[in-house]
């Protein structure tokens, strides 16, 4: 079970209680996440966790990885996301095949953020691979 609680701050931020990990919400504000980038970030590291593990499992050398995201909205209401792009930028010594198998598993059936989404919004996933 996940247990978590806001505190509104007035306007349309919110910020975690102190029970809670530290995390501030804003529906406009520069500088403070939404909670579609929240949702965003929340697949990022969900599926680049399960990248790292898979790729280190396999006692490749990884030594850097940045995820990338570009999503588009619905127009109107609710602006839910309908389409998310993940690029894996990945440093080390890893061949392609096993960087595709991580990141086939994450979606598939490890990434418990992304196996919450609605089916319909269109995932689309790239990486490279530099020494």
């Amino acid at each position: 079970m996940v247990s978590l609680s806001l505190d509104w701050l007035g306007d349309l931020r919110f910020v975690n209680t102190d029970d809670s990990p530290a995390i501030e919400l804003n529906s406009s504000t520069p500088g403070v996440t939404s909670p579609p980038q929240a949702l965003a970030y929340g697949v990022m590291a969900c599926m680049g966790m399960d990248v790292v593990h898979t790729i280190q499992k396999g006692r490749h050398d990884l030594r850097a990885m940045r995820v990338r995201f570009e999503g588009e909205r619905a127009v109107e209401h609710p602006r839910r996301f309908v389409t998310m792009g993940l690029h894996f930028e990945i440093t080390g010594v890893v061949p392609d095949h096993v960087v595709q198998r991580a990141i086939d598993l994450s979606r598939e059936k490890y990434c418990s953020v992304w196996n919450t989404i609605r089916t319909d919004v269109e995932l689309t996933t790239t990486f490279a691979v530099t020494g």
